[in-house]
């Protein structure tokens, strides 16, 4: 069993970060009928920082046949921290409570946890199923079921036992550099997440997501990771799958914004980070007055760049079609300011450790069009996940 203090830890890698760590008032999700209560749990508590998670699994309230009785997660996880800090450049300023030596020593575990040598992962879908079941998808996008999805797969280590979750998050860090890293440690999961994606956030009545369709390998010859770049700003694949997005996303936050306020403020961005070139849209509204988080879920989550459209079909094709449970991946990570304002990644380049089973889980996907071709999108896959982990020879 795990005995770690409750913390997680948002990563900007530009020298910003937010540390929420110690035990606090804590609000557990187990059903989307609970919604309501989440939305109580935030009000009482809307004068604190909170954190947390959202699992995809609460995807349940998109299509009510993917419930599921087999999950190691609840469908969120949200508590106040009884310390909060805001990193800067080293220097620690505590924002919600008084015991700043809890957050220097996380930050000196931090230092000085070693990252695992880890074995070879094990595949759970067989490639030659793989590439089967993408073709496969591609006959329900001919046949008009879909217009666009992503299918995930995992990678996992069994009877694996891990000493440390900041060295597992140091590894996933060092590898990825990513804007929206994060490490979550509980006593059932602890969360190392190296995402370049946000999901949402909501800055006084301004909601803004930023969805990732798109991706290039980065180059170690400067004149070969420039072609890679320009290849992806000028793939119709890859605009089309970024285009489809961006439309789901719209109408999304059409449900909850105020009419004509629906702006895509980037459309086909282009961002380079340490393993990968990605193509980001930027799209915003004004909410409607008295919308609540569960408005903002209900309107918005699982978020499109890890569904597809129309979202119903893309969550209920893909869990017939997934061999494992996503849970925490493909979900997202985040935190509350007091008043209300919010910011929360998409849970993607990650590992995920399951202390209480010696389970290590590395879920991937990528976008499946009627272009798409099952051998490349196969690699786009080994790709993302390349510098995270190895795969056993024969797989």
């Amino acid at each position: 069993m795990s005995n770690q203090i409750p913390t997680c830890y948002l990563n900007s890698n530009d020298g910003t970060a937010m540390l929420g760590i110690g035990v606090g008032p804590a609000f557990t999700l187990s059903s989307p009928t609970q919604l309501p209560d989440l939305d109580a749990f935030l009000a009482e508590h809307k004068d604190s920082y909170m954190f947390g998670y959202l699992s995809y699994e609460l995807k349940q309230h998109v299509d009510q046949s993917a419930n599921k009785e087999n999950l190691r997660l609840p469908l969120a996880y949200f508590w106040a921290p009884s310390v909060v800090a805001q990193i800067n450049q080293k220097e620690i300023t505590l924002v919600q409570g008084k015991d700043i030596a809890l957050a220097h020593e996380f930050i000196e575990t931090l230092t000085r946890s070693s990252a695992p040598d880890l074995a070879p992962f094990h595949a759970r879908t067989p490639k030659e199923k793989y590439l089967h079941q993408v073709n496969e998808i591609k006959r329900l996008i001919q046949r008009g079921d879909l217009y666009e999805t992503n299918y995930c797969q995992e990678y996992y280590l069994e009877h694996i036992t891990l000493s440390s979750p900041h060295g597992l998050y140091n590894l996933v860090n060092q590898r990825t550099e990513a804007p929206f890293s994060g490490l979550f440690i509980a006593d059932n999961l602890w969360l190392a997440c190296g995402s370049p994606e946000r999901y949402m956030q909501k800055t006084g009545n301004i909601l803004r997501s930023q969805p990732i369709k798109g991706t290039s390998p980065r180059m170690n010859d400067a004149i070969a990771d420039e072609a890679a770049k320009q290849s992806l700003i000028h793939s119709k694949k890859e605009r089309a799958e970024n285009v489809m997005i961006v439309d789901l996303v719209r109408n999304d936050l059409s449900k909850i914004a105020e009419p004509g306020s629906v702006h895509v403020d980037e459309l086909f961005g282009l961002y380079s980070f340490k393993t990968v070139h990605q193509m980001i849209s930027t799209i915003s509204c004004k909410l409607k007055p008295s919308i609540d988080f569960s408005d903002i879920l209900k309107a918005s989550f699982p978020m499109g760049s890890m569904t597809g459209a129309p979202k119903r079909n893309a969550v209920r094709f893909m869990d017939q079609f997934e061999d494992s449970n996503r849970e925490i991946y493909a979900g997202s990570l985040g935190y509350f300011k007091p008043g209300g304002d919010f910011d929360f990644n998409v849970v993607i380049r990650s590992l995920a450790y399951y202390p209480n089973e010696n389970y290590l889980s590395c879920g991937v996907g990528s976008a499946i069009t009627i272009g798409a071709d099952a051998q490349q999108e196969y690699e786009e896959c080994l790709l993302k996940i390349g510098r995270l982990i190895h795969l056993k020879s024969d797989e």
